[in-house]
């Protein structure tokens, strides 16, 4: 699939996409986004969110670490407020089966044996956790859901050792937030270097360190063979056969879009739904956003699956302006953030592989500092961990780099 897609449908006949129906498959930060972008830029019409859980879209990012470290639950990360209550209408409890497409539009079925159509469909169903063999166990858990925050955080509240299966960001804030519940940590990664293909070499060696310092311990280059128990978790066995000991275990080892409701929609799905640059997929009047969709990119010619939150944000301004037929917003750079221990790590950009950073501002020792990759007057990624006002100017460099350059790509293939 190209950067723009096919069509498999005839198009829906809409003289004003403003007041034409919505229907978003998917009550998260990317559907919620795009509802509002779309009330924001004028559209008048009714929309629809449909959702697979019980609650109203929330905040992930804090799912690992306040709602695991502070008792939190569900208020303090919801996104709702009184107006969008009111302004959407809402199907909560109701997860997608499958799409249909005709001339007037589209019918999206849902598992109760009811349908939604709608003139235009924005779908926004997530990804879930990668699982293993074990997971079924009590203190087995994976983390990708408020419910899911709420049972691990009962399960922490037993003490005793935590196992955590991969060294992904989520891995570690979880890790985090436990040392600092009293928990005693070990993280467990098949790779010889987790993160480096999102920090570089050196600045995971250094987030290693920062872990290693808060008495957790690393386990690199070695698989988990078997998750032990009856009834609870008891340990677990690695690959050279070490039996580590396992009050809980928390599996985070990559996410699987959600695409399987919608096979076959006529949408072309590879790890994800693939959509042009402006979130729209192969069928006419659908498009896709958030951890679901692989966006094309016209610099890479790729399409890229961003599993961030800025991602879910960047997805609902496109497939919103895309969708009411008005020019695209500016493109930005990939940003993402992490917050583990006293530490909040930022990232924009895309980090060259095999390259070193250089230090521009504070050192690793500290646990303060600004790094960048490329020039340093040109770069094409930075990393930071404090160092604000450095590192919000350089972002917004890289943004203005990104746009110029992906702008330029796309009208020269126009």
């Amino acid at each position: 699939m190209s950067g723009t897609p096919s069509d498999t449908t005839a198009e829906p006949s809409l003289a004003d996409p403003s007041t034409a129906s919505v229907a978003i498959v998917g009550a998260s930060l990317a559907g919620l986004s795009t509802a509002r972008e779309l009330r924001a830029l004028g559209h008048t019409g009714e929309i629809t969110l449909i959702g697979a859980e019980d609650h109203l879209p929330y905040d992930r990012p804090p799912l690992s670490k306040a709602v695991l470290c502070q008792g939190v639950t569900s208020a303090p990360v919801g996104l709702t407020d009184d107006e969008d209550l009111t302004e959407f209408r809402w199907r909560l409890r109701s997860p997608a089966i499958g799409i249909d497409h005709h001339a007037a539009g589209h019918d999206v079925q849902l598992d109760d044996g009811t349908s939604i159509t709608a003139a235009t469909v924005v779908v926004a169903t997530g990804a879930r956790p990668r699982t293993l063999i074990g997971a079924d166990m009590a203190g087995v858990h994976t983390l990708r859901t408020l419910d899911d925050a709420l049972e691990l955080r009962e399960s922490m509240r037993r003490g005793g050792h935590m196992v955590v299966i991969g060294a992904g960001f989520v891995g570690c804030e979880v890790a985090s937030s436990a040392t600092a519940a009293g928990m005693s940590v070990t993280i467990v990664e098949a790779s010889e270097a987790p993160g480096a293909a999102l920090l570089g070499a050196r600045l995971a060696h250094w987030l290693h360190s920062v872990h290693a310092r808060h008495g957790v311990t690393l386990r690199t280059g070695t698989a988990i063979e078997t998750i032990n128990g009856t009834a609870r978790v008891e340990s677990v066995t690695l690959a050279d056969g070490t039996e580590l000991p396992a009050d809980t275990v928390v599996i985070g080892i990559g996410a699987l879009p959600n695409t399987e409701w919608a096979a076959a929609s006529g949408m072309a799905i590879d790890r994800g739904f693939l959509t042009d640059e402006q979130c729209a997929t192969a069928v006419a009047g659908v498009y896709a956003v958030g951890d679901c969709a692989r966006v094309y990119n016209a610099i890479t010619a790729t399409h890229v699956r961003q599993e961030h939150w800025a991602a879910a944000l960047d997805h609902a301004r496109r497939a919103a302006r895309s969708l009411l037929r008005l020019p695209p917003p500016k493109y930005t750079a990939p940003y993402f953030w992490s917050d583990q221990y006293d530490l909040r790590l930022q990232v924009c950009g895309t980090i060259p592989a095999g390259q070193s950073p250089s230090i521009v501002e504070g050192n690793l020792e500290s646990d303060r500092f600004v790094a960048v990759y490329g020039d340093v007057d040109e770069p094409v990624a930075v990393v930071a961990a404090g160092g604000g006002r450095t590192f919000t100017r350089l972002r917004k460099h890289i943004d203005r780099s990104e746009d110029r350059r992906r702008t330029a790509q796309v009208l020269e293939h126009q």
